[in-house]
């Protein structure tokens, strides 16, 4: 086995039974002080180097029956992936379980659904890293728990449209290597074509830009921005959303799979079903209000202004909606109070990883009937969670979304009664 990271010191090797997997997709032993060992699985007697509180896995002496071969070159070297070396169903029960043990921490009694597989055709959002080294342009992925650079020629868990963004990553960095700033660069698989925007190059010359412009034209990029500053557009960005096409803003956030979105949204409707009137939070570009208002009224709020600009747009131009008020504003600093609440038969609120602890206070001194969450961190819904019930609510139930296949991250939507 490859090291997990090439910054390692080396350590004293150690024989370690291993117990379990972490929820960080570790396997760990149980009889000394934890041991986290990356890519080994339960039951596995392995040899592993123990220093400067970290583990590498040395060699497995006694593999586990469960253990099959990862399908990617750069497993164990890239970040991007910690578990492709187990079989599915124990990797899905343990992904399910990772739920399970978080809310019985949070002293949350709740049933959880069997794990829906919602990877699809793979990631459809991706964010490639270029760094220089001496005359050495190195384009790919971190390493886990590191900066470096794992330079990549292809990733297998990518949507077949993101087929392009390598060669165009690549093109950039080249064309950019005067600058010698690292950089980060996004590329979106939208409907018609690749949506990249770079950062970290600085300012630039307009010689450069121009290049850049005729590269994205080469490289027959849907749009390439800067900073999120139009570098060239040969047709705006589309999505289809439910009913609705919606031009994406410049490094816009969607679900990382269209499987994903999907199978969260139907899990939304089905628990918004009968409301009226709902209030979407967090909306984003729309990939539930947009859906939700094929049915109900809808008022959608998120902080990012260019998402709700795109949104209002996609509102105006689909036909069939019922009325959608799209809102900027901070649910952080400003949530929704009662009184804002007060005509709402159902609320969903999807936030980043932060969490929602301001607004799920407000919720909880609300009279709202229904709300529905949904969350990509499991620790930090069980502490939404708990300040919903601990306010009267009921929890119906919780479904996990494995939409990040190979790795530890879950997405999840409950439904909560009053």
């Amino acid at each position: 086995m490859a090291t997990l990271n090439s910054s390692w010191v080396h350590g004293v090797a150690e024989h370690i039974t291993i117990d379990h997997v972490g929820h960080h997709g570790d396997g760990v032993n149980v009889d000394r002080p934890p041991v986290y060992v990356p890519f080994a699985l339960p039951g596995e007697i392995v040899d592993a180097e123990v220093g400067d509180g970290r583990c590498r896995l040395v060699q497995i002496e006694q593999p586990s029956p469960e253990r099959i071969d990862p399908f990617c070159s750069y497993f164990t070297r890239c970040g991007g992936c910690a578990i492709q070396h187990w079989q599915p169903t124990p990797y899905q029960a343990w992904k399910r379980q990772i739920v399970i043990d978080t809310l019985q921490q949070a002293g949350i009694d709740s049933a959880v659904d069997p794990l829906i597989d919602a990877h699809g055709a793979g990631r459809r959002r991706v964010t490639l890293h270029a760094r220089y080294k001496a005359s050495n342009i190195q384009v790919g992925f971190t390493e886990a728990a590191s900066h470096a650079i794992v330079p990549i020629d292809s990733c297998p868990i990518l949507d077949p449209a993101l087929g392009g963004a390598l060669n165009a990553a690549r093109a950039i960095a080249e064309l950019l290597e005067p600058m010698a700033k690292p950089l980060d660069i996004q590329v979106t698989a939208a409907d018609n074509g690749l949506d990249i925007d770079v950062r970290g190059s600085g300012p630039i010359s307009t010689a450069l830009i121009s290049k850049l412009s005729a590269l994205a034209a080469e490289h027959k990029l849907a749009r390439l921005t800067r900073h999120g500053e139009l570098v060239l557009m040969r047709a705006p960005p589309v999505l289809t959303i439910g009913p609705a096409r919606v031009t994406l803003p410049p490094g816009s956030f969607l679900q990382a799979t269209m499987a994903g979105e999907d199978a969260l949204a139907a899990l939304v409707l089905q628990h918004c079903k009968g409301a009226k009137v709902i209030a979407d939070l967090f909306c984003g570009i729309g990939p539930f209000a947009l859906r939700l208002a094929v049915k109900a009224k809808v008022h959608a709020i998120d902080n990012d202004a260019t998402a709700i600009a795109s949104l209002q747009q996609a509102i105006k131009d689909t036909k069939g909606l019922k009325p959608v008020k799209a809102e900027t504003r901070d649910l952080f600093r400003r949530p929704l109070v009662a009184q804002e609440l007060r005509d709402i038969d159902a609320v969903v609120f999807d936030p980043p990883r932060a969490g929602a602890q301001a607004q799920a206070e407000r919720l909880a001194a609300s009279k709202v009937p229904l709300v529905v969450a949904v969350s990509c961190n499991v620790q930090t819904f069980a502490r939404d969670a708990k300040i919903l019930i601990d306010g009267g609510y009921r929890l119906h139930g919780v479904t996990p979304v494995d939409q990040f296949r190979h790795t530890p991250h879950i997405e999840l939507v409950a439904r909560f009664t009053r």
